[in-house]
């Protein structure tokens, strides 16, 4: 991919879009390398990730904020105790200490079908360049990215940076690895994205949602019309999306687990699913 990254045009999503949540967490450890290639192996269209900034100002993947100890390990093997559990936060660790922990040989009760094996919180640049190996080598067509900025007001200063740091961060790591035709920027935070709509208005962005207050009022609060409506699957009915349809947006809602769900929620119209089991997208 040869376009330069400031001004090159946004490719078109796919037309329904598959994407594995945290690569494939019902398979494999979640925002893990091995999530990522077993999504792909599974054939989705975009894999969703979460990303968290170290002391050092690398952009990692995680979902929490800190090591946790329901289904991660110390770099002895141990078990991180319960009441330690906060103790190891990101923001406030260099990253070649945190590739040090062992986040999935640990079995996680919530998803026993896991394939356990150690592994660790990669930087989104390794994982980029591994996942555009495995796309050439297997001649698979390009995927997109949708990545998470896990922030909330609360946290700045303490579990991430602020809004423009933490997305000028993120964009330096997508701009090198020129990829920006194929990124979405997803969160629930709509700080994060309202500087990337100002600053890279080019790069899709979808607004998470697991509130009640409705379409207009979480648009209002945005401030700007995202590519994509990301709400919980629970709040999508049929008017919903019409409603997003006629703004000009897709909707994709998450995370969707249950196959007779999936099929429900295709007939009404959604645009894709997220959900933490891609293997069940090839019986859709």
């Amino acid at each position: 991919m040869a376009s330069t990254a400031t001004t090159a045009p946004s490719n078109p999503l796919p037309a329904f879009d598959l994407e594995g949540h945290r690569g494939a967490r019902g398979l494999m450890p979640e925002n893990t390398v091995p999530a990522m290639l077993k999504a792909l192996e599974l054939g989705v269209t975009t894999l969703e990730m979460d990303a968290h900034i170290s002391k050092d100002g690398q952009v990692l993947l995680s979902h929490d904020p800190y090591l946790n100890p329901e289904h991660e390990l110390l770099p002895s093997g141990e078990a991180i105790p319960e009441e330690e559990g906060k103790n190891y936060v990101l923001y406030q660790m260099n990253y070649a200490d945190i590739r040090k922990f062992d986040v999935g040989s640990k079995p996680y009760s919530r998803f026993p079908e896991q394939q356990l094996q150690k592994a660790y919180k990669p930087l989104l640049s390794e994982l980029i360049d591994t996942v555009q190996a495995y796309l050439q080598a297997h001649q698979q067509p390009q995927v997109f990215y949708n990545i998470e900025t896990k922030s909330k007001p609360a946290g700045d200063g303490t579990y991430h940076p602020a809004p423009e740091e933490f997305v000028e961060k993120l964009m330096q790591v997508l701009q090198e690895k020129e990829i920006l035709p194929y990124v979405i920027i997803q969160s629930f935070d709509a700080r994060t994205l309202q500087v990337l709509h100002r600053k890279y208005p080019q790069v899709k962005t979808a607004l998470l949602v697991e509130n009640l207050k409705g379409l207009n009022k979480n648009l209002r609060t945005l401030g700007f019309t995202p590519t994509i409506y990301s709400p919980n699957f629970k709040l999508v009915r049929p008017q919903l999306v019409e409603h997003v349809h006629s703004k000009g947006m897709k909707i994709i809602p998450w995370t969707v687990n249950d196959l007779e769900k999936m099929r429900q929620l295709k007939e009404m119209g959604v645009d894709g699913l997220i959900s933490d089991y891609p293997n069940l997208f090839q019986q859709l």
